[in-house]
Formats: C-alpha cells, structure tokens, sequence
C-alpha cells in the first residue's frame, strides 16, 4: 500500500487549498482514511477523517472550515481546506488502516495507522 500527497503549499489567511491522497496498492474491503497535521515542535494532530461504513469524523481546529471526501473508483481521497489561517501551517499527511470497527472510538489514535504517506506542506504567511 503506497499513499501519496499533493495539492500543498504557500498561500495567505483566508485563502483555500485542497490536498489530494492517492492510494495504490489497496485491496481491503473496509478502510479507514484520514488526514493529520504536524507542526514543528509539536505531535500528530487529527484533522478530518472516514471511514468505509460512511462514517466521517472532524477534529476541532477542521469543524467548519474543512471538508474531506473521497472518490472510491479513482482511490482518491480530498481535503478541502478553506479560511486557512497562521495556525494551520503544518505538514499534512494522509493515514490509512482498516479495522473500521475502532475507528469512531477514537479517529485520531495515529498509533493506529498502519500506512502513511510522505506528506506536503502546507505554509500560510
């Protein structure tokens, strides 16, 4: 399983930017999909999640700015990220593993993740 990122980068307060995670190599069934954030001096941190049985979790700092969905055909998976602001500077990751059926106990358990991508930045100044 290879998870790779893109769609990062520098902007402003108050602009946009969407990150894109490309799976390959993924045969399971169920699936449990999420984006974390890590900013220097400081520990993984859950942004936005899903999982195969439709549900979808946000951590605080996402609630109402961010959005994440996917496209299971393409096995891609988005982060709509709106409003950005100083705070939200990190690199950003996407995380997979597969039993869905602890997943909602607790989304953001990174020890959890058995796949993770190489992450891109994302800088806003």
């Amino acid at each position: 399983v290879q998870l790779v990122e893109s769609g990062g980068g520098s902007v402003q307060p108050g602009d946009s930017l969407r990150l894109t995670c490309r799976l390959s190599g993924w045969t399971f069934g169920s699936f449990c999909l999420a984006w974390f954030r890590q900013a220097p001096g400081k520990d993984h941190e859950g942004v936005a999640g899903l999982e195969s049985d439709g549900e979808i979790s946000y951590g605080d700092s996402a609630k109402g700015r961010f959005n994440i969905n996917q496209d299971t055909a393409r096995r891609m998976l988005y982060l709509q990220m709106n409003n950005l602001q100083h705070e939200d500077t990190a690199m950003y990751y996407c995380a997979a593993y597969t039993d869905t059926d602890t997943w909602l106990n607790d989304p953001w358990k990174s020890a959890n993740y058995a796949w993770w991508g190489q992450g891109t930045q994302v800088t806003v100044s």
